[in-house]
């Protein structure tokens, strides 16, 4: 279904309750967002400036909340919306809408928050090779430093721990949606790292990180867990991410979930770091899938720290995520 498709489809199915009345106003060439919703409801009339994803993710929130600030009153259209998703769009009463005619408005004195129909569900597109596991671990190689697009394929299986076969298919996914593009015979540039980067952290959301999951834990002492900085982590095995890494870039978070990269063995890091399995624990223990750290000696590189906060979705780790690109990423993107 494509965006215009999703936009008609959740208004035809709002309107089945026949108390709403709906309009879609394409864009004009000139306008930041797709178009514009009239809706009318009990003799009231409001006009929504319509932002329309297909499948709505937590790191879309920051921009959808910029959007909801600047053209006021505002609304996502999205063919799904998952559950916690829902939740922090309404808590920062950012009108929504589903592709089903699910909805959620606290505008002008209407409230209106529908959530009984089944999800439409998204027909997955044949996989840019790029991005799958194997793929996600060569392009996080890329946006850590895109000198590395101009190595040897063998240089670059080596370096992230992938076959040398796959390595073309991941340049011809990398090209086919443009970003990387032919400078002269032998050599490459990265276009549109940005966007290339949210497109990385939703497939590694989706794809890679399930996969590197070791476990859940707590620790034997629950003190443990508030003096988390005096954890002695083995050197160059053992990295932490997430909240943590989030408040050593930026002396910012006061984490609520402790998350590690790591190559140690699990009875290791139980002995190490006198670890329990616990499934509603608050430490999470993730494989290290990269061979080299290139900043703070403790913490994963601040790409992969943005990725695992931004992918929270709640304030205050987008705050902090914010923080960390500003600082870290910004100027090399």
């Amino acid at each position: 279904m494509n965006y215009q498709g999703i936009v008609h489809y959740a208004l035809t199915n709002l309107q089945k309750t026949g108390k709403i009345k709906a309009e879609w106003i394409d864009k004009n060439p000139n306008e930041a967002l797709a178009g514009t919703i009239i809706l009318t409801l009990n003799g009231s009339t409001i006009k929504f400036g319509v932002e329309i994803k297909k499948e709505l993710r937590n790191i879309h929130l920051p921009k959808l909340e910029a959007f909801a600030k600047e053209y006021d009153p505002f609304m996502i259209v999205a063919q799904r919306i998952f559950p916690k998703i829902k939740e922090e769009l309404r808590n920062r009463n950012i009108a929504y809408l589903e592709a089903n005619g699910n909805m959620y408005l606290n505008e002008k004195e209407i409230f209106l928050w529908l959530d009984a129909n089944e999800p439409v569900p998204i027909k997955n597109k044949t996989t840019n090779r790029a991005f799958t596991k194997t793929g996600l671990k060569v392009v996080h190689q890329f946006l850590l430093d895109d000198a590395w697009i101009n190595k040897t394929y063998r240089e670059i299986a080596d370096k992230t721990d992938t076959g040398i076969g796959t390595i073309a298919n991941i340049f011809n996914g990398l090209k086919d949606d443009g970003f990387l593009v032919p400078f002269n015979k032998d050599t490459y540039i990265m276009e549109n790292k940005k966007k290339l980067l949210e497109k990385w952290i939703l497939a590694y959301e989706k794809k890679l990180k399930p996969n590197l999951a070791i476990g859940t834990y707590r620790f034997a002492d629950n003190n443990t867990f508030f003096n988390w900085k005096d954890i002695k982590l083995k050197e160059r095995k053992t990295f932490w991410g997430g909240e943590p890494a989030g408040d050593i870039y930026t002396n910012y978070l006061r984490p609520e979930e402790l998350t590690l990269y790591t190559t140690e063995p699990r009875n290791e890091l139980m002995k190490n770091y006198r670890l329990v399995p616990s499934q509603s624990g608050n430490v999470k223990i993730y494989e290290k899938f990269w061979k080299e750290n290139t900043e703070v000696k403790d913490a994963v590189h601040p790409l992969l720290a943005y990725a695992d906060l931004i992918m929270k979705g709640d304030r205050r780790c987008t705050e902090t995520a914010k923080k960390i690109y500003n600082e870290y990423l910004q100027d090399k993107l």
